[in-house]
């Protein structure tokens, strides 16, 4: 199994009757560590009951947690949920917060740069502070995965651009690709011309985009790959494309078949879907007969 390193935001997601642990970088280390991964964390709580009750979760959870700071200034993250009624969920995410803060240490650039993969999003770029820690830490990084998700107004296309030159494996939505390949200045309609055209613009050898309901589309080592989605009820959105990218980069670590290893992401991301919450306990028996009934 491999090592991985996720960077970021760890936070609540706050409904309007609960609250769950999220932050798309946790959400993949959480799925990552699921299947038996070595998963560590870097990213910053604050010395609250909140913070306290996120590193119990995460340690119970099989993640290092030794890299994840404690803030005397700032408060654990937090983010006000709703949902609308097809189960999409729209974020007012609080700011600033702990996460937004995370130095340099020493022992995490160390855990970076030993890690087999280092997986980040644009997020974290929104407080000066954390986005140069993020700089750092790419320029010893191995294998970079980037997860794009764009929350105005916390992005510029700019940071975006230069982020996709520096790393290895991209994933967007497919709103997410036609925002920036139009700012790269694509001319072209379709969703395959533009994974291509972005692909070549920022020299990236892999890159997934997914498509709600309709599946996802994986370019690795120059082939296209597709799956074309489940069907499912929908319960929430909460988390899905987390667990679709930490399901992918799973099985290509492992060196599944890119098309066995699209097909198997998509129906985690169908199953975290049907569930409340961005990390409903899955078991591999699970996923095998969502994807082939008995």
């Amino acid at each position: 199994m491999s090592n991985i390193v996720c960077f970021g935001e760890v936070l609540w997601d706050v409904f309007p009757k609960h609250k769950k642990i999220g932050g798309a970088p946790l959400n993949v280390a959480l799925r990552l560590a699921s299947f038996e991964h070595e998963v560590s964390m870097i990213s910053a709580v604050g010395n609250d009951e909140l913070g306290a009750s996120l590193l119990s979760f995460i340690e119970e959870n099989s993640i290092n947690t030794e890299h994840i700071q404690k803030s005397e200034s700032f408060q654990t993250g937090d983010v006000q949920v709703s949902l609308n009624e097809k189960g999409s969920a729209s974020y007012t995410i609080e700011y600033p917060r702990a996460w937004d803060k995370i130095t340099v240490e020493a022992p995490a650039v160390s855990a970076v740069k030993n890690a087999d993969a280092f997986v980040f999003g644009s997020l974290v770029t929104r407080d000066a502070i954390s986005k140069q820690t993020l700089f750092d830490l790419l320029e010893v990084a191995k294998y970079k995965i980037f997860d794009l998700n764009l929350r105005p107004p916390f992005y510029t296309v700019e940071i975006l651009v230069y982020l996709m030159n520096k790393t290895d494996f991209i994933k967007f939505n497919d709103d997410e690709l036609f925002e920036v390949s139009a700012y790269l200045g694509s001319k072209f309609k379709g969703l395959e011309q533009n994974l291509r055209f972005v692909a070549e613009k920022t020299n990236t050898e892999t890159i997934c985009v997914t498509k709600g309901a309709h599946g996802a589309v994986l370019l690795y080592e120059n082939q296209l790959y597709y799956n074309s989605g489940y069907q499912i009820k929908v319960a929430d959105t909460v988390g899905a494309g987390d667990s679709f990218l930490a399901s992918l980069v799973s099985q290509l670590l492992n060196n599944v078949e890119p098309q066995i290893a699209i097909n198997f992401a998509s129906a985690v991301g169908a199953l975290v879907t049907e569930r409340e919450g961005a990390n409903p306990k899955l078991s591999t028996y699970d996923i095998e007969t969502f994807i082939n009934p008995k």
